[in-house]
């Protein structure tokens, strides 16, 4: 039988035991359970429809700083959202010359602090990690997230909470203007 200190070392290396993450109030995402009790990166490696976004996060080097403490605000574009870019633009970032680029556009998903969707006002301003803006629509009850460009992506799944942050499920790539 393993002592204390090495189940504890196991419980923060593997997260919560099913039982324990089996109360807790989830959304399904790509698929997979989104446990409040875990980090964004730790949900996002799940989901079938981010694996995209996982890979560039890797790429970028942001594994560590989306596990840390936060709070964070992600608007996560699905692969179909990746999907939109002209073709070959995915496999052009994340080549290790391009990690600059990759990074700028990623934090561009990223607001500091946690805002819930009903936190989120038509005509708000959020500014990004990245340091540019975005702009918050809201029409028909949807919302929708503008980006430097005029592009737009629509929260299709919104409010999955995170230990460190919330998750907004976007439809759509969002580009800074730089």
């Amino acid at each position: 039988m393993l002592g204390s200190a090495a189940t504890a070392v196991l419980i923060a290396f593997a997260g919560p035991l099913p039982e324990a993450s089996a109360k807790e109030k989830t959304v399904m995402v790509g698929g997979a359970a989104m446990y409040p009790s875990k980090t964004i990166v730790a949900n996002a490696v799940n989901s079938k429809d981010h694996t995209t976004l996982v890979a560039a996060v890797k790429a970028a080097g942001l594994v560590d700083t989306l596990s840390g403490p936060g709070p964070f605000t992600v608007f996560a574009p699905t692969n179909a959202a990746f999907r939109k870019l002209p073709k070959g633009t995915v496999e052009t970032l994340v080549r290790p010359e391009n990690k600059a680029t990759l990074t700028r556009i990623l934090t561009y998903h990223v607001v500091p602090g946690k805002l819930n969707a009903d936190q989120l006002m038509d005509g708000q301003t959020l500014i990004t990690v990245e340091g540019e803006p975005l702009r918050v629509r809201k029409t028909g009850g949807k919302v929708m997230i503008v980006d430097a460009k005029g592009g737009a992506a629509t929260v299709t799944i919104p409010d999955v909470n995170q230990s460190n942050g919330v998750i907004h499920v976007v439809n759509s790539v969002l580009m800074p203007a730089s």
